[in-house]
């Protein structure tokens, strides 16, 4: 099958890490399982350290991520991509994979989250308001809109009555933040908790308007997973109370 360049190289490394595994021997000298968890970009701060708590309280496994945009990432499971647990930063692109039939459970909402603006450190080009991103002059990026980004940016637009033009449409939130943290942008959107975890990197710009976009997270088992019980059991640790907590830490709201 042929995947996006870009992802398919991650996809190819997670794969091949995931057979080797089964080769591999762990340090108390059992055989080493990996669980592959396709991921939100949004999510990749939060579901490292899940991750790392998950391989804590399960010796001998090791969770291999894959994180994109979610569009890219449904698209990868609907054309085979091994798999064994999908979380989305919408529930649009984790119907795309119900509906074929690659997840048939019900997938359990855990988190929510919201867009804000970012700007360089000190905001150089004194952005206060959504509608200053239409400037002309104003170089802005956001996230394409089959992402659920974009798709929460195009909301937003529609209810404020404002039209941007941005300069790129990137495939995932972190390469719009990487746009603004490089100087390559002026103003871009993002979600609260990419801003969050850029720090002093940014300068962040709420704005009262992305109440009326909220995405919804769901997380579901692919139905196929070769190791069903891990991947119901890293779904329980994300929607259960310390995956909870480490969200709330990380800026998402409850679902």
């Amino acid at each position: 099958m042929r995947y996006a360049r870009r992802a398919g190289v991650v996809i190819t490394a997670a794969a091949l890490g995931a057979a080797l595994a089964g080769c591999g021997s762990s340090s108390s000298g059992g055989s080493t399982t990996t669980v592959t968890v396709f991921a939100a970009a949004s999510l990749n701060h939060v579901f490292a350290d899940l991750g790392k708590k998950f391989e804590s309280d399960h010796p001998n496994t090791k969770v291999s991520f894959s994180f994109a945009g979610s569009s890219d990432l449904a698209a990868q499971l609907n054309q085979g991509a091994p798999a064994d647990v999908f979380a989305s930063a919408d529930t649009a692109n984790m119907q795309k994979v119900v509906k074929t039939k690659r997840i048939t459970e019900q997938p359990q909402n855990f988190a929510t989250n919201v867009l804000t603006i970012v700007t360089p450190p000190g905001n150089p080009k004194h952005v206060a308001t959504l509608a200053d991103l239409a400037k002309p002059d104003l170089k802005v990026v956001v996230c394409a809109p089959q992402v659920p980004c974009g798709s929460a940016t195009k909301k937003v637009e529609a209810a404020s009555h404002v039209t941007l033009t941005p300069v790129s449409e990137e495939s995932d939130v972190t390469d719009v933040l990487a746009k603004v943290t490089s100087g390559d942008a002026d103003a871009g959107l993002v979600y609260v908790t990419d801003a969050s975890s850029a720090g002093n990197k940014v300068t962040t710009v709420s704005f009262p308007e992305s109440s009326g976009a909220v995405n919804t997270y769901p997380i579901a088992a692919v139905a196929d997973s070769k190791h069903a019980e891990l991947a119901k059991q890293f779904d329980e640790l994300v929607t259960g109370p310390d995956g909870r907590a480490a969200l709330a830490k990380a800026g998402f709201g409850a679902p």
